[in-house]
C-alpha cells in the first residue's frame, strides 16, 4: 500500500521531476564548460570559474540577468575593499579577515547576500597569489566573467510556456464554472450531498500554479515582457475570493424563498456563458434585469423567509462585483 502510494507520488510529480534533472544537466554542462574555457585561457583556479557558473544560474532569464548584474557591481567593490585590506595588513589570513568583516558588512546593507560567497572566493586567490597586479586582476576578472557569461548562456533557451499556462488558465476556468453550477443547484435543493467548499482547495492550488507559471514565463521574457498571463490569472484569484463570499451565503440558505428561482436560473446562465473571451457587458444587464425583478417581489412575510431573502441579497451583492472584476479587466485589457 505504502508503495503504491509513493507510485502516485511519482507519477503525479512526473512532469516537475524531469524537469528538475534538466535543470541540474543544464548547470553541470554549463559549470563544465566554464572551466574549460578558463582552462583554455590558462587561467590559475580555473575550477572556481565552474562554480560561478553555478551560482549565476537562476530559474529564469530575468532572473539570471538581475543576479549577475548585482554580482558585477558587488565584485568590484570586492576588489576595492581587497585592494585597502592587503595593502594595509598584507596578503594573509588577517587582510582577508579585515576584508571580510568590511565587504560582508557591506553585502548586508545592499542585500547581496548571492554575492558574498561566490566574490570572496574570488578575492581569496589574491593571498595564494601574494599580490594585486594587472596580471592577477585580469585573472581573476576572466573568471568573473567566465562564469556569468556561462551562466547567462545556460539560460537562453527558455522561452514562454505558451500551451502550459493555457492548460492551467483553462483548468482555473472549468473548475469556477463547475462551482458556479454547484451554487445554482444548492439554492434550489438544500439536500445536495457534499456541498462543503472542498472544491476552492483545488481551485486555489490552480490558481497558485498557474501564477507561478505566469511568472516564470514573465521572467522568461527580456525587455517588458507580455502581462497578460499574470494579470488574468490574478483576476480569477480576486473573483475566487468573491465566489467564496458567495458559496458562504449559498451554504447558509435554510430555504427556497419565492425569489430564489430567478437567482439559481441567473447562476446557471453564468456558468453557461462563462469564457475568457465574454466581456460580461450582457451579463451585467442581465444582473440588472434580475436586481430590478427583485425589488418588485412581494416583502417576505415569515421570519425565516425574511432571513433567507436577506442572504440572498448578499449574494447578489456579491454576484454584482463576481462580474464586475472581469468586466473590468476585459476593458482594462482592451485599452491596454
Amino acid at each position: 500500500m505504502q508503495t503504491d502510494g509513493i507510485m502516485s507520488i511519482l507519477f503525479v510529480d512526473g512532469g516537475e521531476i524531469v524537469k528538475k534533472w534538466i535543470q541540474a544537466m543544464k548547470i553541470v554542462v554549463a559549470a563544465v564548460v566554464a572551466i574549460l574555457i578558463a582552462s583554455a585561457l590558462q587561467l590559475d583556479f580555473a575550477i572556481s570559474a565552474g562554480i560561478v557558473t553555478i551560482l549565476t544560474i537562476q530559474p529564469t532569464k530575468k532572473e539570471t540577468i538581475r543576479i549577475a548584474l548585482g554580482r558585477l557591481c558587488a565584485f568590484v567593490i570586492a576588489l576595492l575593499i581587497a585592494f585597502g585590506s592587503f595593502w594595509s595588513f598584507g596578503y594573509n589570513l588577517k587582510g582577508f579577515f579585515v576584508y571580510l568583516l568590511i565587504y560582508i558588512t557591506i553585502c548586508q546593507f545592499f542585500a547581496w547576500n548571492s554575492a558574498m560567497a561566490m566574490n570572496s572566493v574570488l578575492i581569496s586567490h589574491f593571498v595564494t597569489f601574494e599580490v594585486m597586479n594587472p596580471e592577477t586582476l585580469w585573472n581573476e576578472s576572466l573568471i568573473f566573467v567566465v562564469g556569468v557569461g556561462c551562466g547567462i548562456a545556460a539560460n537562453l533557451h527558455l522561452r514562454k510556456q505558451t500551451e502550459y499556462i493555457e492548460r492551467l488558465k483553462n483548468q482555473t476556468d472549468a473548475q469556477i464554472v463547475k462551482i458556479v453550477k454547484r451554487m445554482s443547484e444548492r439554492i434550489m435543493d438544500k439536500d445536495i450531498s457534499d456541498y462543503n467548499g472542498h472544491c476552492f482547495r483545488l481551485l486555489r492550488e490552480q490558481i497558485r500554479e498557474a501564477q507561478n507559471a505566469a511568472k516564470e514565463n514573465y521572467n522568461n521574457q527580456f525587455g517588458t515582457g507580455d502581462r497578460f498571463d499574470m494579470e488574468y490569472i490574478a483576476m480569477r484569484e480576486r473573483q475566487c475570493q468573491v465566489l467564496f463570499e458567495m458559496y458562504k451565503s449559498v451554504r447558509e440558505l435554510d430555504t427556497s424563498p419565492s425569489t430564489a428561482g430567478a437567482i439559481a436560473d441567473f447562476l446557471k446562465n453564468m456558468a453557461e456563458v462563462y469564457d475568457r473571451e465574454n466581456d460580461c457587458n450582457q451579463l451585467m444587464s442581465d444582473f440588472n434585469r434580475l436586481e430590478e425583478y427583485m425589488r418588485n417581489q412581494p416583502l417576505p412575510t415569515t421570519r425565516k423567509e425574511f432571513e433567507d431573502r436577506a442572504r440572498l441579497f448578499g449574494l447578489m451583492r456579491s454576484m454584482e462585483e463576481f462580474i464586475e472584476i472581469k468586466r473590468t479587466f476585459t476593458k482594462n485589457s482592451a485599452v491596454s
